[in-house]
């Protein structure tokens, strides 16, 4: 293998001598990566950088990204990132999106579709915001039958059984091509 191969997690570089780059991520001390490839470290901007063949997409702040709810905690979901910035990825790169303080028991169920603001990059975790206007679930189900559902207010409601359940539904909701995907 060549000097210059890294794996995911390696150190690149101090972030005192260069910033995070493509495919690296700063873990408050070093600058390492966040997939094999070859280092590359641009001299002139400072920036490291990580070369890989197939370019592995990984959001930067303030990104904006659709994904599907891998995981519900009590104060946090873990979303699987399909979209960034309205591109398909298939890096399958997680995230976590704290839900601690918005007031709806339901933020997003397994399986629902999200979209979510990037905020950072702390140790090696991508941290995302739900709370904005926008941003919300954009496709979801009845958890009780499977069935199709609207929105009412800041709740949806299932067209087959009456269900009701909360949910912090995205301005988008109901609109857009995501809906080929799951039907």
């Amino acid at each position: 293998m060549s000097e210059n191969a890294v794996f995911p997690g390696d150190k690149i570089a101090s972030i005192e001598e260069y910033e995070a780059g493509y495919n690296t991520f700063d873990d408050g001390d070093m600058v390492r990566a966040a997939t094999v490839g070859q280092k590359d470290l641009d001299k002139t901007t400072r920036i490291a950088s990580i070369k890989h063949p197939k370019l592995l997409s990984i959001p930067k702040d303030g990104d904006i990204v659709i994904g599907t709810v891998a995981a519900v905690m009590s104060s946090m979901i873990a979303v699987s990132i399909d979209y960034i910035n309205g591109k398909p990825t298939t890096s399958k790169v997680e995230c976590i999106c704290g839900t601690r303080n918005i007031r709806i028991r339901n933020v997003a169920l397994v399986n629902d579709i999200v979209t979510l603001k990037i905020i950072s990059h702390l140790n090696g975790t991508i941290h995302a915001a739900i709370s904005e206007s926008g941003l919300g679930v954009l496709f979801t189900k009845c958890r009780k039958c499977g069935g199709k559902v609207v929105p009412m207010r800041d709740a949806i409601k299932c067209v087959e059984c009456s269900w009701i359940d909360e949910r912090k539904l995205s301005s988008d909701f109901g609109k857009g091509d995501i809906f080929n995907l799951r039907d």
